[in-house]
């Protein structure tokens, strides 16, 4: 029987109870064109799917979105998983991980789509209309390297290789 860690049951628990994450992409244009300012960064809460035929993070986005197109010229990105706040507690010690990782599109013909729009509808079926639109599409996220905050005090690093394995750990 395979063993699990913790740090890889921690990763996969808190990233499987959430459905949305914060991501983050430079965008290829200036802030402000004129000064020659450096590349405004693009924010967005996404949701998302884990594809474990691939490893990767899969996100479902507009073409249109300031965020895709930044992704599209930078695919470095990183995301943010987190557990929510709880009124009326401290914030400084809630588990977290943030996972860097590169983006791509997959081609619409391709066996990764198929498996990216599989794992993404499996988790969201309610948007299957949505990936039928011509300004959508699929991006996965191939996780590179994280830091993963159990806690105050409780941070370690993470690598590409142990977020996939702790998204592809089936306890029996």
């Amino acid at each position: 029987m395979p063993h699990e860690s913790r740090l890889q049951r921690n990763l996969r628990e808190l990233v499987e109870r959430r459905r949305t994450a914060a991501l983050a992409a430079s965008s290829a244009e200036p802030a402000d064109a004129r000064s020659g300012a450096l590349p405004a960064p693009q924010i967005s809460m996404v949701p998302f799917a884990w594809c474990r035929e691939f490893g990767c993070i899969v996100l479902h986005v507009s073409a249109l979105a300031a965020h895709t197109q930044a992704m599209g010229s930078h695919p470095a990105v990183a995301l943010l998983f987190s557990t929510p706040e709880v009124d009326g507690e401290g914030v400084h010690a809630l588990e977290r991980v943030s996972m860097q990782g590169v983006a791509s599109t997959p081609p619409v013909d391709s066996v990764l789509y198929a498996a990216a729009r599989a794992a993404y509808l499996q988790r969201f079926p309610e948007v299957e209309f949505m990936t039928e639109l011509p300004n959508f599409r699929f991006v996965c996220i191939t996780p590179t390297l994280g830091r993963h905050i159990a806690g105050f005090g409780s941070a370690r690093d993470v690598s590409g290789n142990d977020f996939v394995a702790a998204m592809n750990f089936r306890p029996e």
